[in-house]
């Protein structure tokens, strides 16, 4: 039971650092105790994409007539089998994982570990009634869904992201609390399935931190196609069928079959011990260094739990970054060009700075911005929408923030998520040749606009 690294939780912050630690040397023991994948692969990112992915089909099939194909009889989902096809994404993926751990030499061990202390500069992790010895812990246990303490809500049969990937049958009307980017994600897959959609957010916009331009771009896209919103609203109370809300100082109602609550999501921090060690928490995590050291010089730590983006690539980074400083590698976090994407249709993706960001800081900047639609591939792809590409350029004249609405933006993101990391300025960033037709030309576009 002596380990020179022991992991605990088996997201993609937890099993990539895993098979790198033990490819690399040093003997690792990663602990999960639900399931290996995180939320990420289980309930998360991938699940959710596969069931995205089904509804873009449906929204292809239905709008196929304007490509010259035609479809002689309205285009029809099976719900079941969609939930099923997720199932056995979830299922391979997850079992790749394991293949990879198993072949890097991890110990895998199914359980809830517990730090119990430390003794002879050993760091003690506990886990199925064994004690495991270890020089150095990182920390990945992740986030769980926040549950905002709204009046009825508790006696209310609602779903979180976890039960809207599992519905078996569809309700009638829905309505989502929280226009944040899982709020969105479900709000697209449901619209196209043909539920009544009602979003109800806060914030005067949809999707947080994300560019405000875009952001509404896509919420009036959606408006369009049969998705109410309300903005700056706050739900107040909710029981059997029905969601009242507030919006200055006026009362109202909306009918609802199913509630959906997607308010964001919390760091775990609790509940396994983190006090046993000198570590100093956060009011939204774990307090860690540029290496992804915590306050304790041996303990790491990776993921949401470090609360800063609680996004599956920034987790599976700072899990590379802790990994590297263990092994004496030269590394350290850099979160200047870490990119947002939300996969509805269009998908809308963000790297960098963005304009209110900048505003709130008194920063110079200029904006070029295009239509995607100067794209001939995104015209030839795309018969509805224009699209945006916008880059923020400092006064240094580098490459500091885009932002993108249009398919596939999820794609090209990160391309000027390069520039922005490498600190390209326009006229470097110009000389970079991209292929045509593609989509992506919509960047060295926007460059001379």
């Amino acid at each position: 039971m002596e380990f020179d690294l022991a992991i605990i939780g088996g997201g993609p912050a937890g099993y990539t650092s895993a098979a790198r630690a033990a490819a690399n040397g040093l003997k690792t023991v990663l602990f999960e105790k639900n399931a290996i994948g995180g939320v990420c692969l289980n309930e998360g990112c991938i699940p959710t994409k596969t069931l995205l992915y089904s509804a873009k089909i449906l929204d292809n099939a239905k709008s196929a007539s304007k490509y010259g194909v035609n479809i002689n009889e309205e285009p029809l989902f099976d719900l079941g089998k969609i939930i099923s096809r997720k199932n056995k994404t979830v299922k391979k993926l997850t079992s790749g994982v394991k293949i990879k751990l198993n072949a890097a030499g991890v110990t895998v061990v199914e359980g809830s570990a517990v730090i119990s202390g430390e003794k002879d500069e050993k760091i003690l992790v506990a886990c199925n009634g064994e004690t495991y010895h270890t020089d150095y812990l990182l920390i990945c246990t992740g986030s769980e869904t926040l549950i905002p303490p709204i009046k009825g809500l508790s006696e209310t049969d609602y779903w979180t992201s976890k039960e809207a990937l599992e519905c078996k049958e569809l309700p009638r009307t829905l309505t989502i609390i929280g226009g944040g980017v899982i709020g969105m994600e479900f709000a697209s897959f449901f619209n196209s399935l043909g539920v009544k959609v009602t979003v109800v957010e806060m914030m005067p916009e949809i999707l947080g931190a994300m560019d405000k331009e875009t952001s509404a771009m896509l919420r009036s896209a959606y408006a369009k196609k049969g998705i109410v919103f309300h903005l700056g609203t706050k739900v107040t109370e909710v029981n059997a069928g029905e969601v009242i809300i507030e919006k200055d100082g006026n009362v109202s109602s909306i009918e609802s079959e199913k509630i959906l609550v997607s308010v964001g999501r919390k760091a775990v921090t609790a509940n396994f011990g983190l006090d046993k060690l000198a570590v100093e928490t956060l009011k939204n995590g774990v307090k860690v260094n540029e290496y992804m050291q915590t306050t304790h010089p041996r303990v790491y730590a990776a993921g949401d739990i470090t609360g800063y983006s609680l996004l599956a690539h920034t987790a599976i980074r700072e899990g590379d970054v802790a990994i590297n400083h263990i092994l004496g590698v030269d590394d350290s976090m850099s979160y200047d060009a870490i990119p947002g994407v939300v996969y509805t249709n269009p998908e809308i993706a963000g790297v960098g700075k963005t304009e209110e960001e900048l505003n709130a800081k008194g920063e110079n900047y200029r904006v070029l911005k295009l239509p995607m639609a100067y794209s001939g591939r995104f015209v030839a792809e795309n018969e509805t929408g224009n699209g945006l590409c916008k880059l923020i350029i400092n006064g240094r004249e580098e490459i500091t923030g885009c932002h993108m609405l249009g398919n596939p933006a999820s794609e090209l993101i990160v391309v000027a998520g390069i520039a922005i990391e490498k600190g390209y300025t326009v006229e470097e960033f110009k000389r970079i040749v991209f292929p045509h037709p593609t989509v992506a030309e919509i960047i060295h576009e926007t460059l001379h606009a």
